[in-house]
């Protein structure tokens, strides 16, 4: 019998299987409009980016396991971080009340990041309910698919939606950056409040919106525009061809 981990670690390496398979750079080419500057190369990157910080090597998400379990009291009461930025005089004459709106909008991209972890649990819990054993097929991981609800997916394609809106929008990023490595600073000055796992977490997910941000940053707003457009389409069409298939 198969424990939790061990699932979750088989789980992760079959789903990421699928995501290699659907960001193939002749597939998307055959069916989605790409930017005609869009090559082998830039297509890799951003799959990479599916990989690296999404859906990332079972190694690496416990690290990312780890950090998030530390900022999702952050998340879920981003007050805590309003009350570390108080005092920051530089910051609320430069951004004034727009502050907490910048802040908010960096903590949401991290809980989309989250949602991706959580919906890899589900997918786990469900393995072990139909007792599926590893190594796990395509069609396999098709099956755990359907077993979710509509709105489980509907939610998951949402929060992808308001990640990558997000990373589209080059000004806020770097706005929600600074905001964050400000914290970052804040935080190391007073090690007796804030634990190094909290400080890390902050660091790791302000390495992933740098990340997404790298995504856009040599692109032109015309090609980011087909860009965010076509990937919110091509995870539409895989999670509703799972739907359509089952």
């Amino acid at each position: 019998m198969m424990t939790e981990k061990e699932t979750l670690e088989e789980v992760i390496l079959a789903y990421r299987k699928l995501v290699e398979k659907r960001y193939e750079y002749k597939r998307i080419q055959e069916e989605y409009e790409l930017p005609k500057s869009f090559d082998e190369t830039r297509t890799k990157v951003f799959r990479d980016f599916f990989l690296n910080d999404l859906y990332p090597h079972p190694d690496k998400r416990r690290e990312l396991e780890e950090a998030f379990h530390n900022l999702d009291s952050y998340i879920k009461n981003p007050e805590k971080l309003l009350r570390i930025l108080i005092d920051s005089g530089s910051l609320i004459l430069k951004y004034g009340r727009h502050l907490p709106k910048i802040l908010m909008a960096g903590l949401k991209a991290l809980k989309s990041f989250r949602a991706a972890t959580a919906f890899e649990d589900k997918l786990v819990q469900n393995a072990m309910k139909l007792s599926l054993q590893p190594p796990y097929t395509d069609a396999d991981v098709k099956t755990l698919l359907a077993t979710l609800s509509t709105e489980e997916i509907d939610d998951f394609i949402v929060q992808n939606e308001s990640l990558f809106d997000t990373l589209h929008d080059r000004k806020l990023v770097r706005k929600i950056v600074e905001i964050v490595e400000h914290l970052i600073a804040k935080m190391q000055k007073r090690p007796n409040v804030y634990s190094p796992t909290e400080i890390k977490a902050l660091s790791i997910g302000r390495d992933i919106i740098k990340g997404g941000d790298a995504l856009f940053d040599q692109l032109s707003k015309e090609e980011q525009e087909l860009i965010l457009k076509m990937i919110i389409q091509i995870e539409r069409d895989f999670l509703g061809g799972v739907f359509a298939d089952n």
